[in-house]
């Protein structure tokens, strides 16, 4: 910014503290005259450089007041969104959703979206209507690439998930998407989702897709994929025996006696549509539509 320039700055800038002297009665009117010139047709035949840093010098200046002064701010930031539009500054312009979009940030871009939509419907003009249309289908546009990485997310925190009618429903949407046959971990959901039991040796290419914090262990020592799997085990047992030892439910599932009774217990807790009672050892399972082996 050279000499002239920042006496020009200097100028409004002197001008508007000037303003904030004046009475509460006057302070008003004289900051939205200042607002109104500072982004007037004959203000924006100022270099950019300066009539940025005025715009941005009074936006900080009616910050504690904003309230007040909406329509003026708007005016000033729109002021500014066309300033860095003409210089490709996306970033900074990005007030609305289409420049949002020009620095590939569907996420904020959308947010932005939605907001229009509320408004959209209000308006006649047609180059705003084609305006938010684009936007809103620029936004819906994802790469296939990230299509997929939500997918494994998803399959990946369904299989994590308790046991239960919503993570029945995901797994079945899951299922159901081919898309999903193209994952490493497509077998697990497969057992899951076909109520088969799952073997610990089959979990190794699933933990690889993890997250650490995924990996975090239970209160009772284990891991949530072994807690989450267990419980899946435990309900496709219940599939294939109306009663069954402790014993032999924690060889069928790859766990201590003692410890198959103790999580089959807390499962029935949880599942009050079951009945089941323990009788000498052994695990009497009530099903219902959902087939759980439930104890008391």
């Amino acid at each position: 910014m050279n000499a002239n320039m920042k006496k020009i700055l200097e100028r409004y800038r002197n001008v508007l503290m000037e303003i904030l002297k004046y009475p509460e009665g006057e302070l008003a009117e004289s900051l939205k005259a200042f607002i109104e010139a500072n982004v007037s047709s004959d203000l924006a035949l100022l270099p950019d450089p300066v009539s940025q840093e005025v715009s941005h010098f009074a936006l900080d200046v009616i910050q504690p007041r904003v309230i007040s002064f909406e329509e003026q701010v708007a005016s000033i930031r729109q002021h500014l969104a066309d300033i860095y539009e003409r210089n490709q500054n996306w970033k900074e312009a990005a007030n609305i959703a289409r420049l949002y979009l020009e620095v590939d940030d569907p996420m904020q871009a959308e947010a932005f979206v939605n907001r229009a939509s509320l408004l959209q419907a209000e308006t006649t003009n047609e180059q705003l209507q084609i305006y938010y249309k684009v936007c809103y289908a620029r936004v819906n546009i994802i790469h296939e690439d990230e299509r997929m990485t939500c997918l494994r997310n998803a399959l990946i925190c369904t299989v994590l998930a308790s046991a239960g009618q919503q993570r029945s429903r995901m797994l079945a949407t899951l299922f159901k998407d081919e898309r999903c046959q193209q994952l490493p971990a497509y077998a697990i959901l497969e057992k899951m989702y076909l109520d088969r039991i799952i073997r610990r040796s089959e979990l190794h290419e699933f933990e690889a897709l993890m997250q650490t914090h995924q990996k975090a262990q239970t209160q009772y020592g284990t891991s949530i994929l072994d807690r989450a799997v267990f419980e899946h085990n435990l309900l496709s047992a219940s599939k294939l025996y109306n009663n069954i030892t402790f014993e032999e439910l924690g060889a069928l599932l790859e766990t201590p006696p003692l410890k198959a009774e103790r999580i089959a217990s807390e499962q029935s807790h949880r599942e009050d549509r079951g009945r089941g009672a323990r009788v000498d050892g052994q695990a009497h399972g009530g099903r219902d539509d959902t087939v759980i082996l439930q104890l008391d």
